[in-house]
């Protein structure tokens, strides 16, 4: 039955594409099965604070890019509206695995996913969506549910080999933060015993953060070219960008606050690591333009941002053997 008080839901487009809201009194969140599950929205009402950072170009749908240059990276930067993705099977660059090609951060994160409610009442409201990737004998589940009166989204993912094979997988929520909520100085919370392992070499033109080499204590590592820098604290716009692993988690959850904030907990036995993606500005050439003040805190299986080839390689990546299933839970609850 539609309602508009307590918990509800209903299906919306956007920008021509598929899209649900799930809402209850203090949050209203924006999922897009037609963009690869994506989360678009998750707006905490009391407050007016959206959690979800946009980029500037917005909204696109895949199925409309016909021109440009074949390139395993564009594919997805070239739509990619900031937001909350799943990132499966590979995550980072393109990569190769028993001859699949794998385009920048897997197949999933793009392609249409089926959608349908499990769950409508006054109580709580639901949505499952699955979809199956194109190289690789996969298929993964993800359900998002919204309980009446509490400003948390909880979400179960499943992903399973359809196969009769081991395969490998890179698994990760590719969840980014920005404006307007986030703000130089804004505080990122961990975990006691967390350690650092910086990216092998600098992903910025423009230099990096942290220090190579490691693995450091978090949060005040060694600063590049001396010093030292606190993780934790936000930096002021135009600050080299960098990307660090976080790993050591006895349990999985961070915390990331402004004048509101927002915990994030995962099981981390399933994910292990936490990427922390900064683009703070001084990224001026294609993708950014200079045109991005973000942190991305991205809990994954699997290391580093190089492809399911390297993860294998390395021993990071998770192994699913024939038939095999692995349910990951999730909850995102805001703090006010």
């Amino acid at each position: 039955m539609r309602r508009n008080w307590a918990a509800r839901l209903r299906s919306v487009t956007i920008d021509g594409l598929r899209a649900v809201v799930l809402e209850n009194e203090p949050l209203r969140v924006t999922v897009v099965p037609d963009r690869g599950g994506d989360v678009v929205e998750f707006l905490h009402k009391p407050t007016d604070t959206d959690f979800v950072w946009l980029s500037p170009q917005g909204l696109r749908d895949p199925a409309h890019h016909l021109q440009g240059a074949a390139d395993d990276v564009a594919q997805f930067v070239d739509h990619y509206e900031g937001g909350w993705q799943e990132i499966f099977p590979s995550g980072g660059a393109p990569s190769e695995y028993r001859g699949a090609r794998l385009a920048q951060h897997g197949e999933v994160a793009g392609l249409p996913w089926d959608c349908e409610v499990t769950a409508d009442s006054e109580e709580e409201v639901a949505v499952r969506l699955s979809v199956r990737t194109r190289r690789l004998p996969y298929r993964v589940d993800k359900t998002f549910r919204l309980r009446a009166g509490t400003a948390a989204l909880e979400v179960e993912s499943t992903v399973s080999n359809e196969s009769d094979l081991e395969l490998h997988a890179m698994w990760g929520q590719h969840i980014v933060f920005g404006r307007p909520f986030l703000r130089p100085g804004a505080r990122i919370r961990l975990p006691e015993g967390v350690t650092v392992i910086p990216h092998e070499s600098a992903v910025n033109p423009r230099g990096r953060r942290v220090r190579a080499g490691g693995p450091w204590t978090w949060p005040v590592v060694p600063a590049d070219g001396g010093g030292e820098t606190d993780l934790s604290v936000v930096p002021e716009p135009g600050t080299p960008g960098d990307v660090v692993y976080l790993t050591g988690f006895s349990e999985g959850w961070y915390e990331i606050t402004g004048e509101v904030g927002m915990r994030v907990e995962w099981d981390a036995r399933v994910l292990p690591y936490l990427w922390m993606w900064q683009e703070l500005g001084a990224w001026e050439d294609y993708p950014w333009w200079g045109r991005l003040y973000t942190v991305g805190l991205e809990p994954f299986a699997g290391m580093p941002t190089n492809g399911l080839a390297e993860a294998v390689a390395n021993g990071t990546a998770l192994a699913l053997g024939p038939r095999a299933t692995r349910t990951l839970t999730m909850r995102a609850e805001v703090l006010a």
